[in-house]
């Protein structure tokens, strides 16, 4: 019996690591590593007669801001052509492991021109740390964490040397004994998978503040945890683990168990027993209402993941890396690249297969070099890594060829072409391995896997955020349809410029219907059925990610999840007005469509919210497509609306360090409206301030602002005579003011969620669709409302999963 059949059901087994030396490990069959990563020898000139990279402007910008060399005063040191060459020869030496007679440069120069060309771009820690000291080429890891203080802490460790590599890491906390469980060596009480989700966040804001990239997270947690009301919610507040994704693991039995409308079990992992039971649609409104707030947590369909899982012989995948699109077992990581799909187009704009078929087929041999190549964070690390070899092909520009093609993001054909595509992906990466195996050998994980002949890498396509290098390819990321077909850009001095889609642009001037102020509009955020100005056929054509509705975002990730190995990163995009039973629609079509899970963001829900009016084009010479400086926005402010003669609520009083508290919260018809505060003796400093701050929360709410972002200003201000009371601890009057406004708001969204759940018809036979109306972008006063890069202040997007500027380069993710 495998370890996999034996275990209970409802926890997740251990990880068997092939037990390999460290030559073994690095080749696979046991070929001697003459390349070893420790002793790489200094990096040769780049060839004479190899071709610069032509790169855009913001690609170089974005290059000279992450990837390109520094010196010791942080000046770049390093030139676009120096660095993939840096990166091209690093790789290229895994290949004397098979072939010591081999020509390195002349194999390099393969590589150099498969990067240089922008046909394939490596995964953002290749490109910068390749051919230098740091020398950790793998963006995705998961690692586990034990139920015990050792195993918990040794995972905050393991996390922090992650990082500091540049890596990216996925916990799953199912194994952790619910809060308030006995703890036997001890006689005390754990505190709960939340409770130590801070202190990995913590150890992350520590180890990101000097590196290149921001550490990211995601935290998993079983839907079948007793804790799951309280890690649904622990991102709620939008201050506590922001260094974290969050995911809820549901299983098919959760599922059903919501289609029937019943209960399903609760189960503590270190028992094993069930210790009470949940209703499905409650839990699933609360993740679901929770989602539509600020886009967390995410679903991941654990059954789904674990069925297609290569190596179930090993163990049961418990968790992702941060964006999701990668699912690990313990301790492995995976390397990503992805092929950028602009290029792979003849001049008919027709899929020019033979090319992508060679680029795929290079890529593979890439991305398989880099496992030898990789200098691992740690040695449990590095053994799992080389006992599955998986690697994750990926690609990027889709939405800009359904541009050049013609042929609408939220189409039947488009859903045809992603599956093509990916499915011819799949097949010639998986020929591609197979005959790695013949020259190199199988991964040493091989045997007992799902593979009935030897295969190279366990795994070989990915869907990956491409949100930095496919800024570099000067491309739409991954599988998302573009955000906008014209944006603003800050530049030096704060100008601001226009930016417009090169296939946009490209027909507005063929189709003779470009105009500076169409330019103006789109920058603006119109919306494409209002422009008659543009033919029919192009409003059709140059949709964008708000004009598409859930329904065909989810069918789009099902498409490619189809031939994908690993995952789908993508983020399913509501308008603002999207409803809590729209986000439940696109979940259950998810889980029915077999994606591995989903991501969904309601536009303006998470951030710093600023209104952004666009800006107009120069003046230029007629018929130009130049773009030019724009002038400063026109600031507009907020008039609160009046208070209503009647309103409705209630008072609650809190025991503080200043003296009793009585906070009194009250609605009118749009919601919260004023907040009265009171505490002491009236004319005394604690009463007027709390006076102060109960009227400018009342201005703000009037005004339209957030109940959920005042309350995550608030809350955890300190005071000088913070209290306990009744377990919590008050840190100061806006404290508790912020905490009742908080169980104001829990008490009403608890009692919105006992409306009927949505109608959920059974398992379709055809493909299912989303109620939801056409999305529109929502404006306030005539400003578009947008989210904000914290590097450069310009509008960020969320997509591919993660929050992303297009300007900068700047990802939380990456």
């Amino acid at each position: 019996m495998s370890e996999k059949q034996g275990a209970p059901e409802h926890q997740s087994t251990g990880t068997l690591i092939a037990d390999l030396d460290s030559d073994t490990a690095r080749t696979g069959n046991g070929a001697g590593h003459s390349a070893r990563r420790d002793s790489l020898p200094a990096i040769p000139p780049v060839p004479s007669d190899l071709s610069d990279p032509v790169l855009s402007e913001n690609a170089l910008t974005v290059l000279r801001r992450r990837y390109l060399a520094k010196d010791e005063n942080g000046d770049v040191k390093e030139t676009p052509r120096e660095m993939f060459w840096r990166v091209a020869h690093t790789i290229a030496r895994a290949d004397l492991n098979y072939n010591a007679e081999l020509d390195l440069t002349a194999e390099a120069s393969r590589y150099y021109e498969l990067m240089a060309s922008l046909d394939f771009i490596p995964n953002s820690p290749t490109m910068m740390n390749a051919g230098r000291s740091l020398g950790q080429l793998a963006a995705c890891f998961v690692l586990p964490v034990e139920d015990s203080m050792d195993g918990i802490f040794n995972a905050v460790k393991n996390a922090a040397l992650v990082h500091k590599s540049g890596g990216g890491t996925g916990f799953s906390f199912s194994r952790l004994r619910p809060k308030s469980s006995m703890v036997n060596s001890t006689a005390g009480t754990a505190s709960g998978p939340v409770s130590f989700m801070s202190v990995f966040n913590a150890a992350t804001e520590t180890i990101k503040q000097g590196g290149t990239r921001r550490g990211a997270n995601m935290g998993i947690l079983r839907v079948d945890h007793p804790d799951i009301r309280e890690f649904i919610t622990c991102k709620a507040d939008m201050v506590s683990v922001t260094n974290f994704n969050i995911s809820v693991a549901v299983t098919d039995k959760f599922m059903e168990a919501l289609e029937a409308g019943g209960k399903y079990d609760l189960i503590a992992p270190h028992t094993g027993q069930v210790v009470r039971q949940d209703d499905a649609r409650d839990i699933f409104d609360i993740i679901a209402q929770n989602a539509w707030k600020n886009g967390d947590p995410g679903l991941v369909f654990l059954d789904e993941i674990n069925r297609r899982e290569p190596t179930p012989h090993i163990g049961l995948v418990e968790a992702t890396n941060p964006c999701g699109e990668q699912p690990l077992l313990p301790y492995e990581s995976c390397n990503l690249g992805s092929l950028n799909l602009v290029n792979m187009m003849t001049e008919e704009r027709k899929v020019d297969w033979e090319h992508l078929r060679r680029t795929v087929r290079m890529s593979v041999r890439f991305l398989d070099n880099i496992i030898d190549m990789n200098r691992y964070p740690i040695p449990e690390i590095k053994r799992m890594t080389h006992a599955n070899r998986r690697i994750g092909l990926g690609l990027m520009g889709f939405a800009d060829i359904l541009f050049a093609m013609r042929i609408p993001y939220n189409s039947d054909d488009a859903i045809t072409l992603g599956r093509e595509v990916m499915e011819f992906i799949r097949k010639e990466a998986r020929r591609m391995s197979d005959e790695l195996a013949v020259e190199r050998g199988p991964f040493p994980n091989w045997e007992g896997s799902i593979f009935d002949h030897p295969t190279r890498n366990a795994t070989v396509t990915t869907i990956a955020p491409t949100g930095t290098i496919s800024m570099i390819a000067d491309t739409s990321g991954g599988v998302e349809p573009n955000f906008a077909l014209v944006y603003v850009k800050r530049v030096m001095d704060d100008d601001r410029l226009l930016y417009i889609n090169h296939w946009f642009e490209e027909a507005a001037i063929g189709g003779g219907f470009y105009s500076r102020e169409l330019m103006e509009k789109l920058a603006a955020g119109a919306h494409l059925p209002d422009l008659t100005e543009m033919p029919e056929e192009a409003r059709r054509v140059f949709v964008t990610a708000h004009e598409i509705t859930p329904e065909w975002h989810v069918r789009m990730q099902a498409a490619f999840q189809e031939f994908c190995e690993n995952a789908v990163s993508k983020t399913i995009n509501f308008p603002n007005s999207a409803s809590v039973d729209d986000v439940k629609r696109a979940y259950l079509m998810a889980w029915r469509l077999k994606c591995k899970g989903i991501t969904i963001y309601r536009d303006g829900s998470r951030g710093t919210q600023v209104m952004n009016v666009g800006s107009s084009l120069a003046s230029r010479g007629e018929g130009e497509a130049e773009i030019a400086a724009a002038p400063a926005p026109v600031v507009h402010y907020l008039k609160p609306r009046v208070r209503p003669p009647i309103t409705h609520g209630y008072t609650e009083s809190i025991r503080t360090g200043e003296g009793t508290l009585f906070v009194t919260i009250n609605e009118d018809e749009h919601g919260l409206c004023e907040v009265f505060a009171s505490i002491g003796k009236s004319g005394g400093n604690a009463a007027s301030q709390s006076e102060a701050i109960g009227r400018l929360i009342s201005l703000a709410l009037r005004a339209g602002v957030d109940p959920h972002e005042i309350v995550s200003q608030l809350k955890g201000i300190s005071g000088p005579n913070p209290i306990w009371q009744e377990g919590e601890l008050i840190r100061s009057t806006p404290d508790a003011i912020g905490r009742a406004i908080e169980r104001y708001l829990e008490r009403r969204d608890k009692k919105q969620a006992e409306l009927p759940l949505p109608e959920m018809p059974q398992r379709p036979t055809e493909t299912p669709t989303l109620q939801s109306e056409q999305p529109q972008i929502t404006f306030a006063n005539g400003f578009e409302v947008k989210e904000i890069c914290p590097d450069c202040q310009s509008p960020v997007v969320y997509e591919e999963g993660c929050l992303v500027c297009r300007h900068c380069g700047y990802s939380k993710c990456e």
